[in-house]
């Protein structure tokens, strides 16, 4: 979108959006911790489920960067797409093995998915917010490189 002068409009997520964004991923990253901490059952279970966890979020943020760079032209090559898509449905895989077979009370393994989900959708969430207030920091350094370009003497 341009105005009438025919300067980009750069477009950025409001505070208030940026705070819910993070206070989502916070709380999901704390309940998981929590869930994790007060956990019945044997320590070997709660340690692969910590794992699992990590390695989803790892795999999560690797996946939203591995989208974003290549949704208007590819830019990485097709071992790499391989990797990511792989680990990423890897770790999922792992985690809900882990989770299925963990010998704890039903209402605990919903509250694990529950918040193994949440933390996984916020990561998706806080990795797009991150990735946009930084395209639009780059734009921004580019006007601005382009406006002292175009008042400089020589231009």
């Amino acid at each position: 979108m341009t105005t009438p002068t025919n300067t980009p409009i750069i477009r950025r997520d409001t505070s208030a959006w940026r705070l819910q964004v993070w206070l989502s991923f916070g709380i999901a990253v704390s309940l998981c911790a929590i869930g994790l901490a007060w956990l019945p059952g044997d320590d070997l279970d709660r340690a692969f489920m910590v794992m699992g966890y990590v390695f989803c979020l790892s795999t999560a943020f690797a996946l939203a960067k591995f989208v974003r760079d290549n949704e208007r032209r590819t830019i990485d090559t097709p071992m790499w797409k391989l990797v990511v898509w792989s680990g990423f449905v890897f770790a999922m895989a792992l985690t809900a093995w882990g989770l299925w077979r963990m010998t704890i009370q039903p209402v605990w393994k919903a509250y694990l998915m529950v918040c193994w989900l949440f933390l996984i959708s916020s990561v998706f969430t806080l990795a797009k917010t991150l990735r946009d207030a930084y395209e639009a920091d780059l734009l921004e350094a580019r006007l601005a490189g382009r406006r002292e370009l175009g008042d400089s003497p020589a231009a």
